[in-house]
This record gives C-alpha cells, sequence and structure tokens, in this order.
C-alpha cells in the first residue's frame, strides 16, 4: 500500500478536526498548520511534519488509535504521534519521558511549544488561563531540555 503523501495527511487532518477551535476560538487547523510549519522551519523531516500534522488527532479523539495503526504511514510516524498524545492522567514527566524517548518527537513538541506559547495567542485568553498554560508550558520546556521559548517561524 502506498504510504500517505504529506497533502493527504494535512488534508486528513484538517478533515479531522474541522468545526474544533483552539482555547482563543480560532479554527483549530490553524494550530496544526502552525506546527507542521514550525517543525519544517526547524529543519525536520517530512516525516515530523507529518506528525506535527496528526500530533493531537488520537488525544483530541479526531482520528482513533486504530485509524492511525491502520493509516499508510511510515512507523516512525506512527510512534511520534502516539507520543506525543498525553493520556488522561498522566504525570508531565512519564509523558514528555515517553517523548525524549522516540526519535523525531522532541522536535515537533517544540514546534506545538512554540505556537501555544504564541504572546499574540496567549494574549487572548483570560489572565488565569494565560498564567495557568504559561507555567505549564515552561515546565514541559524545562523537562524536555529545551531553552526559552523562540519566535514561532
Amino acid at each position: 500500500m502506498p504510504q500517505l503523501t504529506l497533502a493527504q495527511v494535512e488534508a486528513i487532518a484538517r478533515a479531522a478536526h474541522a468545526g474544533q477551535k483552539d482555547k482563543a476560538g480560532r479554527p483549530y487547523a490553524e494550530h496544526l498548520a502552525a506546527v507542521a510549519e514550525g517543525v519544517r522551519a526547524r529543519g525536520g523531516s517530512d516525516e515530523q511534519i507529518a506528525a506535527g500534522w496528526l500530533h493531537d488527532s488520537v488525544e483530541d479523539d479526531a482520528l482513533s488509535r486504530d485509524w492511525l495503526d491502520a493509516a499508510a504511514l511510515p512507523q516512525p510516524v506512527k510512534d511520534m504521534v502516539l507520543a506525543l498524545t498525553k493520556r488522561k492522567g498522566e504525570e508531565l514527566e512519564e509523558y514528555t519521558g515517553r517523548i525524549l524517548a522516540t526519535p523525531g518527537a522532541r522536535l515537533v513538541k517544540e514546534a506545538d511549544l512554540a505556537h501555544n506559547a504564541d504572546p499574540a495567542r496567549l494574549a487572548v485568553l483570560d489572565e488565569a488561563t494565560r498564567t495557568r498554560l504559561t507555567a505549564k508550558y515552561a515546565k514541559v520546556r524545562a523537562l524536555l531540555g529545551l531553552s526559552a521559548p523562540d519566535a514561532q517561524p
């Protein structure tokens, strides 16, 4: 079976998250596109870009684990998506440990964090949410050994 192209992965991710909004009320696909572009801008591979498009799909129940298992995707893409899927009740240390143990996943999470922590995105949130998320993102960055947030490319 031929592997899905990046364009097909993008179309699947956009369709799977259609109608979803982010915390700021923006179409969720904008976040996926920003993460995929952030991965590309950081020198990520096509597999990492594909994982960027799909990084929240299983966690958000936009696509099922069964779909991912059966998808015509290279195993490293599936591994990265599963590593980036935070499980209910999971401690951040366990989550970030899995990301660090999965080749390629740290770069995808770095791009995800950069977009999530973008001051323009955070500015539209209420102060309590902004403060909580800023602290959470900083903790995840520290656990992953990433430096201070960079500007989203």
